[in-house]
């Protein structure tokens, strides 16, 4: 299994020499089988580089799915330029809790006046589903999900192929529980002992606070996470659109200190936009 990054930003993309290093793209995850099945999960800023990648390879054919409707996460989509070319087929499965279908979830960043081309009007041949409590198979990989702790609810992913996990749970806020989220030993119990975990690390614990019900987490709470449930590696993600390069380093250090006071190997990094991980 390998895990791309496209973009590990939150709440809106941002620009600078002050985040060259970790980027500023929006929520965009890219993830391939052994056998190249191809699943993209979330449309941020991030998917539009991807969608780059994807017509120069001449790949026209997978699935996408959603964490959650909020804007940071499908707001590239209209940018994705596999969706204007013929013979695109994608496989686009949404929130099973979502007020709006699936195919509203992306047609929406296309409506008038916000911008010039119509859903309906792109060239791309997509099917809808809604993701089932009981998950799906693409391939050789497993899918399960489970209800994230995020303000109008949303959905985090399990993803297992030949004896490896990947769980991924941004947008999800440990301390406190929203309607339709689950308890902090439901996330223990779900990321238990996966080689990959990347959750939500937008505040420091000084902030928090002031954004409690946000429905994000602090570095620290993911850390605990990642501790309780025996992971090997904690990916840092959903990085504050003020966090500079120098802070998420700081911050970065701030969590091996945690994890070595634990007396723990827990590997820990913080998601850089382009960044590859193999799970092998």
């Amino acid at each position: 299994m390998k895990v791309k990054f496209w973009g590990a930003r939150g709440s809106v993309p941002v620009s600078g020499r002050q985040y060259n290093v970790y980027g500023g793209s929006t929520a965009c995850v890219e993830l391939r089988s052994q056998k190249d099945d191809l699943i993209i999960i979330d449309a941020g800023t991030g998917i539009r580089t991807l969608g780059k990648e994807l017509i120069k390879a001449s790949h026209n054919n997978f699935t996408m799915f959603f964490t959650h409707s909020h804007w940071d996460h499908v707001i590239g989509f209209p940018f994705f330029a596999p969706i204007y070319r013929k013979g695109t087929k994608i496989r686009m499965l949404g929130c099973s809790f979502s007020s709006d279908p699936v195919r509203e979830i992306v047609a929406k960043t296309m409506q008038p006046p916000g911008f010039p081309v119509k859903f309906s009007e792109i060239s791309a041949k997509f099917e809808f589903a809604s993701v089932c409590s009981t998950g799906w198979e693409i391939g050789p990989i497993s899918i399960a999900p489970i209800e994230l702790s995020h303000p109008n609810q949303g959905m985090g992913y399990k993803f297992l192929e030949a004896g490896r996990t990947f769980v991924f749970l941004t947008d999800n806020e440990l301390a406190f529980k929203h309607p339709g989220g689950r308890d902090f030993d439901d996330y223990v119990a779900f990321s238990r002992g996966a080689d990959l975990l990347v959750h939500d690390a937008d505040y420091t614990g000084a902030e928090y606070p002031r954004r409690r019900t946000w429905g994000h987490s602090t570095y620290q709470q993911a850390v605990d996470l990642a501790l309780k449930a025996g992971v090997k590696s904690l990916g840092l993600f959903h990085h504050n659109q003020d966090r500079t390069d120098r802070d998420i380093e700081e911050t970065l250090a701030a969590c091996r200190k945690l994890i070595k006071a634990a007396g723990s190997k827990l590997n820990c990094f913080a998601v850089k936009e382009g960044q590859e991980v193999r799970l092998s």
